[in-house]
């Protein structure tokens, strides 16, 4: 019978080493993730002020609309966590939509070559994004997954590991479904 305790001990404690490992590793993939998003979120910050630079040559009077993109940004770079990070893109990716309908008036501005560049540099920033965003998200989902699964959540509470947050750019564009009348 004491060989059997101690078998069974053994046994735990390796599982207990397994997990504790794996969790490890997981949170250690997601905070990789999220520096992948950090990198490509700069990129973006660094564009923006040459963009905005650009398009107020051509349309001096939307002022407002300058002031809230650098106000954004501005908010995008100082956010601390997930959820305000979220919350800060997309209310940039609404006032950036706005900026480049205004675009649409100025057709000298839309064959401007700096502003050709830097919207190209600015959609293949996006692209990327995206990419990191989705990574990102699924190394959250593994992590998540271990962190609530039974034994592994034993363990994870244990060691204080709690469940991380998704990072979704909502798009209302995107979600909502076209209204066709006909």
């Amino acid at each position: 019978m004491d060989i059997f305790l101690i078998i069974l001990v053994i046994i735990v404690l390796i599982y207990g080493t397994y997990i504790f490992n794996k969790l490890i590793r997981l949170r250690n993939m997601v905070n990789e993730a999220w520096s992948g998003i950090d990198v490509q979120l700069q990129k973006r910050y660094d564009l923006i002020p040459n963009i905005v630079k650009v398009v107020k040559g051509y349309a001096l009077h939307e002022k407002k609309l300058f002031e809230n993109i650098t106000k954004l940004r501005k908010n995008g770079i100082q956010a601390d966590n997930v959820q305000q990070q979220e919350a800060a893109e997309i209310e940039l990716s609404k006032a950036m939509g706005n900026l480049f309908v205004v675009v649409e008036g100025y057709p000298e501005l839309k064959a401007n070559q700096n502003f050709l560049e830097l919207q190209k540099e600015l959609s293949k920033v996006e692209h990327d994004l995206q990419r990191a965003r989705r990574y990102y998200n699924g190394s959250v989902r593994n992590y998540n997954i271990l962190v609530e699964q039974f034994p592994s959540m034993l363990i994870a509470k244990l060691v204080k590991h709690k469940q991380r947050s998704y990072f979704d750019i909502k798009n209302e564009t995107e979600r909502n479904t076209p209204d066709i009348a006909l």
